[in-house]
């Protein structure tokens, strides 16, 4: 039997969600209350193949935006702050109201509506993290449009294949992007290359205008126009417009998947399920529960993470969200992050790993986090919680202990894990583990789960975890498999793609005939129940008939406490099939000029790995290196991306073309990885089975 009001939650939800989300719905306004909350049925394809299907709220009507705002400032709380706007790269703070926000959003839908969009059109977003981001979604929303976020800066032709994909009537844009230190860069050319590139052309491109770079002579003839200036005319005519209810199964924003091959696949995500899930997840997961309570979330609101807690969570709930245009470092150092948490009392911080990563590289002895820690700077923050990759131990244990000292009493670092198509996490440790209406009075009665370094925490509630082998079939806790979900997902979850029901299935259902949605990641749950994330499936390396994860052999390197940063990927070798191959960064100031680390380095390493995996897993050679691991921007590495060029090595093609894809953070990186691969494998005399074989001795 359950022993933790967590499990408990667990439980209530996964054998009777009927009641479980009905109560969690009447935390919502509805225009249409929904007199079901769940029905089941079978989806029949062109193919002829039918599958389990769900759909949450069924006759429900419901609108996010009145949901967000409208119903704060009815409900007397049109005060309190909703937006914290923090902008080091151009020096601006700016906090906005409730009511402020409410006249923003309800001036700009009216905007739009006059400028011909309305219920179920698409709006595609192609915005930097400022507030008329933030505006505009909600005003797309108010008008039961659905919006398509593309991060700024994306180039030419990725964004042409979402506006093919997506077909919007519109485009909102601003003048300019900011990245980190670098100077404003114009978004003109990528949105003018971009519909030239495209069949379909949107009729209206809204635009921005920021100080730092203009966007000069708008081509009005081809539906240009400027935001600011449509405004101005909107308010001194008395334009707005009111919120327009959707169905629950209707969408309110379609997020695109990342991927190295093929198109883009629009995650299509519901009203109904997505405001009752997420209301439910900020204050039972995040412990974020309204009025005065502050959410930090360090991400873009281009990927998923930036959707549901930059934007939608937290104003459901009627708390203050930080909206953050900088980076971990360099804007303007490695204390950025914990001088907001200062500055705004922030109760809830969420980014990823990668950051802290970088935080830890440029200040290794935690010297500006001590400093304000000491100051008491930290007592607000209850939780850090890490997202978007597999967190490694040391860094949980780093933070966790940092936590413990200058934190609150009780603070904890917490991994959770969720993807585009989960929409809020699938498990983390909940920091209010009850989910009734008296949830926020028991915050203090009942203690969190205890904390698992290297584990992503407990199912959340409505996500149904399994670990399977390669032909569906359940494996016993402790051994690693497929990770899959049961159906139905929890609300918040995806039930198909935008307009492409056959790819749905073939993408996420086939693989195991219709029986379990894939998640693509590879892990197991341990006796105790917790997750553990250690790669995505086609990250399983095959050892001599032996599987063994890129996370796993990553853990054990990054434990040394001279590697700050590691990537694991499988080589080709003619004896085992594979060999896992090391791609490290150290920590220390000066990196060695050299690819080849030293024998004692990689020796130590490689005890390590035999020491925490095994023998079999042995490594076949590490390179070392600093800005040489290309990640996407939200912080995942591109394994694959080093995996190609590893392989393309192996066989004397140095400067054979991978493929990068458009969501990668720096593109610069792929040429440094290549040259120091070219350098080690040149230094090794080409003879990959000779080096490792070398190297395995040591």
């Amino acid at each position: 039997m359950p022993s933790h009001p967590q499990d408990e939650v667990q439980q209530h939800s996964l054998s009777n969600p009927e009641t479980f989300w009905a109560e969690q719905a009447a935390h919502l306004s509805w225009h249409k209350k929904p007199s079901a909350t769940l029905s089941r049925t079978k989806k029949s394809l062109k193919s002829g193949t039918a599958h389990d299907h769900w759909e949450w709220f069924p006759d429900g009507e419901i609108s996010t935006c009145h949901n967000c705002v409208d119903r704060h400032v009815d409900a007397g709380n049109g005060d309190q702050t909703a937006i914290i706007f923090d902008s080091p790269v151009t020096n601006t703070k700016e906090k906005i109201t409730y009511k402020q926000l409410l006249q923003e959003v309800e001036t700009f839908a009216g905007v739009l509506k006059e400028e011909g969009v309305k219920k179920g059109d698409v709006v595609l977003m192609y915005m930097p993290m400022i507030p008329a981001a933030l505006i505009g979604i909600l005003a797309v929303s108010r008008l039961g449009a659905i919006h398509a976020v593309v991060f700024g800066g994306f180039a030419a032709v990725s964004l042409a294949q979402r506006i093919d994909a997506s077909k919007p009537v519109a485009i909102l844009t601003a003048s300019c992007g900011i990245d980190g230190a670098k100077p404003p860069m114009s978004y003109k050319p990528f949105i003018t290359e971009a519909i030239a590139l495209s069949k379909h052309k949107p009729k209206k491109t809204i635009i921005w205008q920021r100080d730092q770079l203009l966007w000069d002579e708008l081509d009005k003839e081809n539906g240009q126009r400027d935001w600011s200036r449509l405004c101005r005319d909107a308010t001194v005519r008395g334009l707005k417009a009111g919120c327009v209810p959707v169905k629950s199964s209707d969408g309110v924003y379609i997020i695109y998947t990342s991927g190295t091959t093929g198109l883009p696949k629009g995650v299509l995500r519901e009203a109904g399920g997505h405001a009752v899930g997420l209301h439910l997840s900020i204050s039972y997961l995040f412990g974020i529960h309204g009025p005065g309570d502050v959410m930090f979330c360090a991400s873009d609101i281009g990927w998923v993470v930036g959707h549901s807690y930059i934007l939608y969570a937290p104003l459901l709930t009627g708390a203050a969200t930080v909206l953050f245009e900088g980076k971990p470092v360099g804007t303007p150092n490695a204390g950025t992050f914990w001088r907001i948490v200062e500055e705004y009392k922030v109760n809830t911080l969420s980014t990823a790993p990668t950051a802290l990563r970088a935080i830890r590289k440029e200040d290794p002895e935690n010297k500006m986090l001590k400093e304000i820690g000491e100051r008491g700077g930290l007592k607000s923050m209850q939780a850090l919680f890490l997202a978007g990759e597999r967190s490694e131990p040391s860094i949980v244990t780093m933070y966790q202990d940092l936590l413990g000292k200058y934190g609150p009493p009780g603070s904890n670092v917490i991994d959770n894990w969720w993807s585009s198509e989960s929409g809020s996490p699938i498990s983390g440790v909940a920091l209010v583990p009850h989910a009734g209406k008296d949830r926020k009075t028991k915050t203090r009665d009942a203690k969190p789960l205890g904390i698992k370094p290297g584990s992503a925490g407990k199912a959340m509630p409505g996500f149904d975890v399994r670990i399977v082998d390669d032909e569906g079939k359940e494996v016993e806790k402790g051994k690693m498999g497929n990770i899959v979900l049961a159906m139905p997902l929890a609300p918040t979850g995806f039930r198909t793609l935008w307009q492409d029901e056959e790819r749905f299935y073939k993408g996420y259902l086939k693989r195991f005939e219709g029986k379990w949605i894939d998640t693509g990641d590879a892990g197991m749950i341990d006796d105790d129940g917790y997750i553990h994330v250690m790669s995505r499936s086609d990250d399983i390396i095959n050892v001599a008939a032996h599987r063994f994860s890129t996370g796993s052999i990553e853990q054990a390197i990054s434990s040394h406490p001279t590697i700050a940063e590691c990537c694991v990927v499988g080589i080709p070798d003619a004896l085992k099939g594979h060999l896992p191959f090391a791609f490290v960064t150290l920590s220390t100031a000066d990196h060695p000029p050299s690819a080849i680390p030293s024998d004692q380095l990689f020796g130590e390493a490689q005890k390590l790995v035999r020491t925490q995996i095994g023998g079999i897993a042995s490594l076949g050679g590490m390179i070392q290196g600093k800005g040489m691991i290309p990640k996407t921007r939200s912080g995942k590495t591109l394994r694959r991306v080093l995996k190609e060029l590893v392989e393309n090595a192996v066989h004397g093609e140095f400067e054979k073309e991978v493929q990068v894809p458009a969501t990668v953070e720096d593109a610069s990186v792929v040429g440094v990885a290549r040259e120091k691969i070219a350098e080690y494998f040149k230094e090794r005399g080409g003879d990959l089975h000779k080096a490792t074989e070398t190297r395995a001795k040591l």
